[in-house]
């Protein structure tokens, strides 16, 4: 079974493979009576029915009761509820690493922790989400990693020190998250859909979900400088026009509280700003900070758990909060280095080391009897092509290209050429051979 990452940002919590993400869930939960229905079905409806609507169980989790009448205890119940609903939906059922944020207490570590052990799922490392998503990158000495939550933006401190990278001070910015923003352009739109349609959208919770519902892809469609508002009541369809510039306006009072917190937190380090896409897509807040600024990539902290795997995984089986990773290396040309002591020189299989550079990997069940080079490792398997893939070294890395041949590395199936770790494992489809990149010393 291939390693899952599962992010817990409330804002929408992540769960991606090899493959890439898998789903994206807010942190929306909407309960009738014994039932919880959690993620964007949840969103989509918490303004029809506010009375059974939560959207605060991951940011304040804990065990006290819930005095609302349903037959949840507490906000840990509402938490397992989602957990669930996470396995099942992606697929959790092996190994699993979570990636959490700074602003995570002890306690609350604590109970995600037990929570996930009543899942099918097994959490085999935890690792702060601000220094995994920093590590992959060239750092300065300090690096402000920047994320949006729900209901507050989050601040961490990552700091070089020797060849580690250390998550250091965190801190909240509460009134300042997505539903913050979400509130404020909902005012914004309503105000156009009044002036220019005579239309009131908060005027009753069908029309109010709608709005909410359909804000996001707004976002996204600028005409003229004009965002393009269109909502349906009834037959009529109600068109307005917000002006960008308007809206960029209205929401810098936001930003410059945020800003506020980078500077104050940035001070002095010579530091540079790395934020997140969801905080990246806000109109306007990318050109109102005043720090060198880079936008991560969107599977930025699953490509980082699975490189630094062997730092997160736990050995022991107790679970530790991973705040350190190793700093990447870099060449002259901006490629990330692997240290010569994590470099494989071989390849071993079936007892036989070939060094690397070069091997052919032939299957002699489809050569017809013709005989492989001295270079080459040979594997016998039913139903695959003659040549199955070649193992090589270019540019100081350690290369496996198999062309359009499937293959698994470390259990995730994969194709087409990737580099290789010290310890990375390449099997086939049919095959009980193993290929595992080792490291021989004196070569």
């Amino acid at each position: 079974m291939s390693l899952k990452v599962v992010e817990l940002n409330d804002r929408a919590i992540t769960v991606s493979d090899d493959g890439g993400i898998l789903l994206q869930s807010p942190g929306f939960a909407l309960v009738e009576g014994d039932t919880v229905h959690v993620g964007e079905s949840a969103q989509q409806l918490a303004r029809l029915y506010p009375n059974q609507s939560y959207n605060k169980y991951w940011q304040e989790l804990n065990l006290e009761p819930i005095s609302h009448g349903n037959n949840f205890r507490h906000y840990a119940d509402i938490a397992y509820a989602h957990l669930l609903d996470l396995a099942e939906s992606a697929g959790l059922d092996s190994d699993v690493i979570l990636a959490v944020p700074g602003n995570f207490t002890r306690q609350q570590l604590a109970i995600v922790l037990g929570l996930c052990q009543q899942c099918p799922f097994k959490v085999v490392g935890v690792v702060d989400s601000a220094v995994a998503a920093v590590s992959l990158l060239e750092p300065p000495r300090t690096t402000i990693y920047a994320d949006i939550q729900l209901h507050q933006v989050v601040l961490t401190r990552v700091s070089l020190n020797g060849n580690s990278l250390e998550a250091g001070t965190t801190i909240q910015i509460p009134g300042v998250g997505s539903q913050s923003f979400m509130d404020r352009m909902m005012r914004m739109a309503t105000d156009m859909f009044i002036q220019q349609c005579r239309f009131n959208p908060q005027h009753n919770a069908t029309s109010e979900q709608q709005l909410y519902n359909a804000l996001p892809d707004w976002l996204t469609e600028v005409d003229d400088g004009n965002l393009i508002l269109e909502l349906k009541a009834g037959d009529t369809l109600h068109t307005a026009k917000m002006p960008r510039d308007s809206l960029i306006a209205s929401l810098s009072g936001y930003f410059q509280k945020i800003n506020e917190q980078i500077m104050a937190l940035a001070q002095g380090h010579g530091a540079k700003l790395l934020i997140t896409p969801a905080l990246a897509s806000l109109p306007g807040f990318q050109s109102s900070v005043g720090l060198p600024c880079e936008v991560g990539a969107r599977e930025a902290i699953h490509d980082a758990c699975l490189q630094h795997r062997r730092e997160i995984e736990s050995e022991t089986g107790a679970m530790q909060l991973v705040k350190s990773l190793l700093a990447p290396e870099f060449d002259a040309e901006g490629t990330a280095k692997v240290s010569d002591a994590e470099q494989p020189t071989h390849v071993l299989c079936r007892n036989r080391a070939v060094p690397l550079g070069g091997v052919e990997l032939v299957n002699l069940a489809a050569m017809n009897g013709s005989s492989a080079g001295a270079s080459a490792l040979q594997l016998t398997i039913e139903g695959l092509p003659a040549h199955l893939g070649r193992l090589k070294f270019a540019n100081g890395r350690a290369l496996f290209d198999s062309g359009e041949q499937e293959y698994t590395l470390n259990g995730e199936s994969a194709r087409g050429e990737k580099e290789l770790r010290l310890g990375d494992q390449i099997r086939f489809q049919g095959s009980d051979d193993e290929l595992v990149l080792i490291r021989v010393d004196g070569v």
